[in-house]
């Protein structure tokens, strides 16, 4: 990792007043970040924390307040609720700000978002910002619908595709190199690289990167499933298994069933003590995807041909198409088009993604 590469930006922190930028995934080695730099005499002055708190333990989606972390007496700012850029009142003093957070590869993982409002108040207040770059557990392939403006949210700002293939590190340099930020402002924007990495290196995560995602096999499922967030249809919130198995009452009796209860992670799951029928998808993607993997449609398709109220399938309108991208893929699968007709409407804008993302690759493929 990056962050283990203490001989290239600990030089950069001395004698400055730092930010980090982290959560539970913040590690050197067994060490979170914060404590790191503590311990080697560099000036931490707050801490900001993203979606699911400092600590990685609030749900998805719950609003994150800001807090003292019990252990180094810091203040930790939230970046998720309704301050998600940093003020300036909070960056007063702020010589460098530090971005370590484990990204997923995936366009709604909010982390990314984050990044971009850290970067941009760090430009309009003079700041440096250092990413720590971590392996892409997605990177080795790119696939679905690259967003369009009218569908820009906190779940997807950029135009780029459902899966992207670039680490955090590459995506930073994307952002400031594409003039993303407001007004086509830059940030002072160092990344510190992977020593000897690959990008279709296969690669474990040490800590899950949020409360919902446990496991490898829901890492790589994630960026099929996680489309169901926006239908009646439930993707195991409130069991031990999210984003490894989905279901919904209504739907034909498997030999699977499962039932949503709230637990950590899920306070308040979707379908709450309703049984539930489905698939379970827990063996199905045990490791890495390949270059010429893709995003899974055949159980969104499937599910909505056997909804009895197609009508209630997708809940409001507007999220599903935030966490597509588009406008038409609810309307594509409305209409009934194949799984290789919605792909094909994809290839365009694909194509012309990878243009713009061979710009900023930091590493080579394996072979």
């Amino acid at each position: 990792m990056a962050s283990e590469r203490v001989d290239i930006y600990m030089p950069k922190l001395r004698g400055k007043s730092v930010a980090v930028v982290g959560n539970a995934t913040s590690l050197v080695g067994d060490t979170h970040l914060v404590d790191t730099l503590i311990e080697n005499n560099i000036s931490v002055a707050k801490v900001f924390a993203p979606e699911h708190g400092f600590r990685g333990d609030a749900d998805a989606g719950a609003t994150i307040d800001d807090d003292i972390d019990t252990k180094t007496g810091l203040p930790i700012l939230s970046l998720y609720g309704a301050n998600k850029k940093p003020s300036k009142a909070a960056l007063n003093g702020v010589d460098t700000i530090v971005f370590d957070i484990q990204d997923v590869g995936v366009r709604f993982y909010t982390y990314l978002s984050t990044l971009h409002y850290v970067m941009e108040a760090a430009a309009e207040n003079d700041i440096q910002v250092i990413v720590l770059d971590r392996p892409n557990p997605n990177g080795g392939y790119i696939d679905g619908p690259v967003l369009e403006p009218s569908v820009k949210s906190f779940v997807g700002l950029h135009p780029v595709p459902l899966v992207y293939g670039m680490t955090i590190g590459e995506y930073a340099k994307m952002i400031n190199g594409e003039g993303w930020l407001a007004g086509g402002i830059q940030a002072n924007l160092t990344v510190v690289p992977i020593a000897n990495y690959a990008r279709d290196t296969a690669y474990v995560l040490p800590i899950k990167p949020s409360p919902n995602l446990p496991t490898m096999n829901a890492v790589y499922l994630y960026p099929s499933l996680a489309l169901f967030e926006g239908t009646v249809v439930s993707i195991g919130r409130g069991t031990p298994f999210p984003f490894e198995i989905v279901g919904h009452p209504q739907y034909p009796k498997q030999n699977f069933s499962f039932r949503p209860e709230p637990s950590f992670g899920a306070r308040n799951p979707k379908l709450n003590g309703a049984l539930c029928f489905g698939y379970d998808l827990r063996n199905t993607a045990a490791t890495m995807p390949t270059p010429n993997a893709t995003i899974n449609l055949e159980w969104l398709l499937k599910f909505y041909a056997a909804a009895p109220n197609k009508d209630t399938f997708f809940l409001e309108r507007n999220f599903f198409d935030k966490l597509a991208g588009n406008e038409d893929l609810r309307d594509q699968i409305k209409s009934g088009l194949n799984e290789a007709a919605i792909r094909q409407s994809w290839q365009l804008d694909l194509d012309a993604f990878k243009a713009v993302r061979a710009k900023y690759l930091i590493y080579p493929p394996s072979n």
